[in-house]
C-alpha cells in the first residue's frame, strides 16, 4: 500500500452544512467551492449494494422509513434524499457508491469513503466496498472506518487502497491496531486529540486527520500540531485552495 496525498481539507459528508449530506449535489457543491477532497459514508442496501448514507435508518435524511439494511436498492433509489434538507434539493436520490466515485473522478476529487456498516454487516460491507474501489486509482480513494472488522475485510479485497483507522477517543493500543490492519493513518475527533498524541504521530511519521472542525482558530491549532487534514461542515468558512491553511 503506497502513500496517500491528503487534501488539506475534506468536505464532511459531501457538502458539509451547505447541502444534503451524502448526495451527489453535495459533492458537486464542494467541488464548486474549490474543495479537492470529499468524505462520505457507505452502507449496504437490503440486497447488498453500497449506497451513500450515514444512519442505519432512513427517517432523518430521506422521506422514507425503515432500515437501510432491509431496503432493496430499487426502493432506496425512489426516496428523496434532499427534501428534508431544503426543498431546493428536492428530488436528490440516495447515490450508489459507483455513482459518487464517477462524480469524484469527473471533478478531480479525492474521496475518503467511510465504511459505515449496519449492525452485523461489517465484514460484508468492507469486502463489497473493497471490491468496487480495487479496480480504480488507489491514489484517488482513502478507506476509513470505526469498524476494524470492516477495514480488515476491505484490506483483503483492495490491498493496494490506503486505509485509515477511525476513532472518537484514541485508545492506548492505537499503534498495535494500526499495525495489525496495515493502516496508513489515523483519524480522530478533534476534541479528543492531545498534544502528546499529536507529537507521537508526527515523530513516527504517521499522518493524522481530525473531525469535525468548524472554526478557523481550531483549524490553525490542529495544523500547527501536525494534522495532515481536517474534515469540516463549514465549507463557507475556509479557503481550501490555500495550502498553508484554511483562510487563517
Amino acid at each position: 500500500m503506497d502513500g496517500y496525498c491528503y487534501p488539506r481539507l475534506f468536505a464532511h459528508r459531501g457538502g458539509g452544512a451547505l447541502a444534503p449530506e451524502n448526495t451527489v449535489a453535495g459533492i458537486r457543491l464542494a467541488a464548486r467551492l474549490g474543495y479537492r477532497g470529499v468524505e462520505f459514508d457507505v452502507m449496504l442496501s437490503g440486497d447488498g449494494m453500497p449506497v451513500l448514507i450515514h444512519d442505519e435508518s432512513l427517517e432523518r435524511t430521506t422521506d422514507g422509513a425503515g432500515d437501510v439494511a432491509q431496503t432493496p436498492l430499487a426502493e432506496l433509489r425512489l426516496l428523496d434524499a434532499g427534501i428534508r434538507f431544503h426543498r431546493a434539493f428536492g428530488g436528490e436520490t440516495v447515490p450508489r457508491l459507483e455513482e459518487a466515485l464517477d462524480c469524484c473522478a469527473r471533478l478531480g476529487l479525492t474521496a475518503n469513503i467511510e465504511i459505515k456498516p449496519a449492525a452485523g454487516l461489517a465484514e460484508e460491507t468492507g469486502r463489497t466496498v473493497g471490491r468496487i474501489v480495487a479496480s480504480g486509482d488507489p491514489g484517488a480513494v482513502l478507506l476509513s472506518s470505526f469498524s476494524e472488522a470492516a477495514l480488515a475485510a476491505a484490506r483483503l479485497t483492495a490491498p493496494a487502497v490506503p486505509r485509515a483507522l477511525l476513532f472518537e477517543a484514541v485508545p492506548s493500543d492505537w499503534l498495535l491496531r494500526l499495525s495489525r490492519l496495515e493502516c496508513l493513518a489515523l483519524h480522530c475527533a478533534a476534541r479528543h486529540l492531545t498534544p502528546e498524541l499529536a507529537a507521537a504521530w508526527v515523530a513516527a511519521g504517521i499522518p493524522f486527520a481530525c473531525y469535525t472542525v468548524n472554526g478557523r482558530a481550531a483549524a490553525a491549532q490542529l495544523f500547527a500540531a501536525g494534522a495532515a487534514s481536517l474534515f469540516t461542515d463549514r465549507l463557507d468558512l475556509f479557503d481550501p485552495r490555500n495550502p498553508d491553511g484554511p483562510g487563517c
